[in-house]
């Protein structure tokens, strides 16, 4: 049988990296290092950000942060002041409330869609 550009096979090589038996094929593709029904906290992705899987798992990688009250609090002063964070200012925070500055930026990401949404609901 030829492995066209949409055959079962050929799908299944394209979404594992490689070549597979087609008796492997029809299996799903785990992760390297272990099977795909392990989970990992293994620190990669956004600080601060979980991705969710359609089957209500997560996806391996950093736990999600929980921030503290008096964190919250800097963060919505911060945020009241100005919806978009600066470099120096980023610093700044990460500093002063012991996070990163990816942490920073997600979170700022993150508070402007909460506040894009607030507002579309008001209308």
């Amino acid at each position: 049988m030829e492995k066209g550009p949409f055959s079962v096979e050929w799908l299944a090589q394209s979404s594992c990296g490689g070549a597979q038996p087609l008796a492997a094929a029809s299996q799903p593709c785990s992760p390297p290092g272990g099977t795909g029904s392990q989970k990992s906290s293994v620190d990669v992705g956004d600080p601060g950000h979980e991705a969710e899987t359609g089957d209500g798992g997560a996806v391996p990688g950093r736990p999600r942060t929980k921030f503290s009250a008096a964190q919250l609090q800097e963060l919505e002063r911060s945020f009241r002041e100005q919806r978009y964070i600066g470099a120096s200012e980023k610093r700044r925070l990460a500093a002063e409330l012991n996070l990163s500055q990816s942490q920073i930026k997600t979170w700022f990401q993150n508070r402007r869609m909460k506040f894009k949404r607030q507002t579309q609901d008001a209308r």
